[in-house]
Order: structure tokens, then sequence, then C-alpha cells
């Protein structure tokens, strides 16, 4: 038998941005209504599709979300290509009438946040996924979670298959003592779709925006999911956090966001050895009162550590106990 004919039909071509900020104890993504969707999944990321206008993916991208949000973007890197087939409707780059291929191309950007136009707004991303955020200790939705993916894991069709789902759950949420590691937020979430146990997914209950967070239009909780991975791996060996940060801040304001990016409270005088090991900071003239105590100086970044090292970054702790 002869192979197919390759279709003579381009690809739809979309484009998204998950847009980060952070203020202090809050690390924020940018979202946009989106019309259309089941209950409760009417907000989405800043998308749409690649125009014959766009002289390239990026420019594109920077013209949706001026349109949409009124944000100008600052630092922008390429996050993941979302190709699986039936993933959403044509609309916003799923299967058109003619059963062409749809890519979308999501893309991280980080900015310190602006009062967004429009009918945008910035919400915490621990709205989308609440069992990430460990600073007041385990999060409680943990535990319901884990039954409800162990009772997964027993339900298998085979031994085998009972085998593969417990090890996976042990691996991505840290149980049988392999220790959390607030890295696998792609995983975590992929692992709770494959479950049935996220509104995307077609999980019912009524509990379980709760327990799995508050889902998003099309697959664009996956993307975010891609992007906070990323970003928790790339603070460790890239200044990244520093795009979040005023021009000058104070040692203090400095941990409380790289905390809530990490979703794991550090020990102060750890963390402040480990900025001053790294070089990646140095002090200003100024001090402020604004902390509540006595004046703390205020820092900046120093931007020569990029020429120093290849890899300068903040070497924090990768994992905690389940």
């Amino acid at each position: 038998m002869s192979e197919a004919e390759p279709s003579a039909a381009a690809p739809l071509i979309g484009l998204a941005a998950v847009i980060l900020a952070a203020t202090l104890d809050d690390p924020r993504v940018l979202t946009v209504p989106v019309s259309g969707q089941p209950e409760g999944r009417g907000e989405g990321l800043p998308a749409g599709p690649l125009e014959p206008a766009h002289p390239t993916l990026e420019r594109g991208l920077r013209a949706w979300v001026e349109r949409q949000t009124g944000q100008s973007l600052g630092y922008v890197e390429q996050l993941y290509t979302f190709g699986d087939r039936n993933r959403r409707p044509a609309s916003e780059g799923g299967e058109d009438e003619d059963g062409r291929h749809a890519l979308s191309v999501a893309y991280l950007a980080l900015v310190r946040e602006a009062r967004p136009a429009a009918d945008s707004a910035w919400q915490s991303w621990y709205r989308y996924f609440p069992y990430e955020d460990w600073r007041a200790g385990r999060p409680a939705a943990l535990d319901a979670l884990t039954l409800r993916l162990d009772a997964w894991a027993e339900a298998a069709p085979d031994p085998e298959e009972r085998r593969r789902r417990s090890d996976r759950i042990g691996l991505t949420f840290g149980a049988a003592g392999s220790g959390w590691n607030e890295e696998r937020v792609l995983e975590r979430y992929e692992l709770l779709f494959e479950a049935g146990l996220v509104p995307e997914a077609g999980a019912a209950e009524e509990d379980i925006r709760l327990l799995a967070g508050q889902p998003m239009a099309f697959d664009h909780r996956r993307m975010l999911a891609t992007a906070l991975s990323r970003l928790r791996g790339k603070i460790k060996y890239r200044p990244v956090v520093f795009e979040l940060m005023p021009p000058a801040f104070t040692l203090g304001q400095l941990q409380r966001v790289v905390e809530a990016l990490s979703g794991a409270l550090l020990h102060k005088q750890n963390f402040r050895r480990l900025v001053a090991q790294q070089g990646l900071v140095e002090e200003t003239e100024a001090v402020t009162a604004e902390t509540g105590g006595r004046p703390a100086r205020l820092m900046r970044f120093r931007r020569e550590v990029l020429l120093e090292r290849p890899a300068p970054g903040l070497r924090l702790p990768s994992s905690r106990t389940g």
C-alpha cells in the first residue's frame, strides 16, 4: 500500500502568551475573557492567530498582547509548540472544517505588573494550581487529590498499568519518601488530567475546582503549567527573577518574590548568604522605611554577573518532603 499523499493545506498557527509578574507575595498571570467556553472556563491567556501582516512569530505575539491587554512585553522566550489534534476548536487553533492540523506556539513573558487594559486581569497563579503553594505548609488539597489518584491507580486494568500509575504518582507528587520537586508543575497537571481529576478532562465533581484549581479555556492551563515549570527551574541558573523586580528593592522583597515563585519559604540568613555568594546584587545609596521596621538598604541587580559566569542563579533547594 502506498503512503498517503501529504495534505496541501498548511496548518493553522496560533500564538499564546503566558505573561507572569510577581507582586511580593502574589505571583500572577495575565488573563483575558474567552467566550463560547463551558461554564467556569471563561478565563484564558492572551492569544490569536498568526496573520500575514506579522513579520515574525514573536512580533505577531506582541501585537496580539498589546491589542488584548495593553501590556508591552519585555523579556520573552518561546516556551513550547502545542500541536495535539482535537486540543481545542478551530476558532482558537483546533482543526478547521477541512481537517487542517493546528499548532499553538506559546511564549513565556516576564513583566512588572501594570494596570491591564480592557477586560484583561491579573490572577494569582495559585488560583489555577492551589496544591503548588507550600509557603503555609503542605497544601490541604493534596491529601484529597492523592486519595483520588490512588483510587485511579487501583482501578487500572492490569497489574503492570497499576504499577506504572503508582510509580508516576510517587514521583510527581512526592509520595513514598521521594520528596516534592517544585519544578514538576506540568507533570502533576498532566497526571491529574490523565486521571480525569481536572475539569478540562471532564471531571464533574463540584469540589474538584477547590482541589485541583480553577480551569482555563482550551488547553491554556497546560500552557501555564509548562511556563511555571520552566520558570521554577530557570531561576536556579539564570537571574530571570530580576525581570520581575523593580530597579531598586530590598533583600527582604527579593526573598518574598522568590518564595512566591517557588512556593516555598526560605531561611532568611541562608538566602542572604546565597545572594551574597552569587554576587547577584549590589547596594545603592538609598534606603527605605516602607518595610515597617528599621530602614533597609535598597539593592539593584549586578548586570556584570552575566559576563562573569555562564549560569548565575539562585541555587534553591530542589525538593521537600511530601
